[in-house]
């Protein structure tokens, strides 16, 4: 008798942890809504760093040609120049599943495409 009373303790013991340990990730866990805040911020974080970088190699270019028009960007700055021209130019970057954009100079840093 006691060693049954001894297995259902057990059983409840372990049902309770488990039931915590799914509540506990449902609040903290990979999809909670603060994981996620902090995914899409550090997404955005790593975009502008991204299009920072790639904007001071442009205007270094724009310097010494005059013009954005004609501009590469090396595949290391994580960014993809779309669009180039005398005066401004476009850049996006796709990180996380996201595409932001940035137009330049001086423009801010946008969600979607160019």
């Amino acid at each position: 008798m006691s060693r049954g009373f001894g297995l259902v303790v057990v059983i409840c013991s372990l049902a309770i942890v488990a039931a915590l340990m799914a509540l506990n990730l449902r609040q903290s866990g990979p999809t909670s809504k603060t994981a996620q805040r902090a995914e899409s911020e550090g997404i955005a974080a790593v975009g502008t760093i991204n299009f920072n970088q790639a904007g001071t190699e442009l205007e270094a270019y724009r310097a010494e040609h005059a013009t954005y028009a004609g501009a590469v960007l090396p595949a290391s700055f994580g960014v993809t120049l779309v669009r180039a021209d005398a005066t401004t130019y476009c850049l996006q970057a796709g990180v996380g599943g996201a595409v932001q954009h940035f137009v330049g100079p001086a423009g801010p840093t946008s969600s979607g495409p160019c």
